[in-house]
């Protein structure tokens, strides 16, 4: 069950850090975000944090019983 949970935050954090990302670079428009280089950084840290999260989880190795 652990796994599953820390895959889907790997997975959203990866996703919204992307998107946080996209706007701190003014690549996504419409926000206060939009063009703000801390939202940038915040977004890029989320991504690696989301990576490493999501790499851990797949290459972990089943627990034998």
């Amino acid at each position: 069950m652990r796994r599953w949970i820390t895959l889907a935050v790997g997975v959203v954090l990866v996703l919204v850090g992307a998107v946080w990302v996209l706007q701190g670079v003014g690549v996504i428009t419409g926000s206060f975000m939009t063009g703000q280089k801390l939202w940038f950084l915040i977004g890029l840290v989320a991504f690696l944090v989301g990576v490493v999260l999501v790499a851990a989880n797949l290459t972990r190795r089943k627990p034998t019983s």
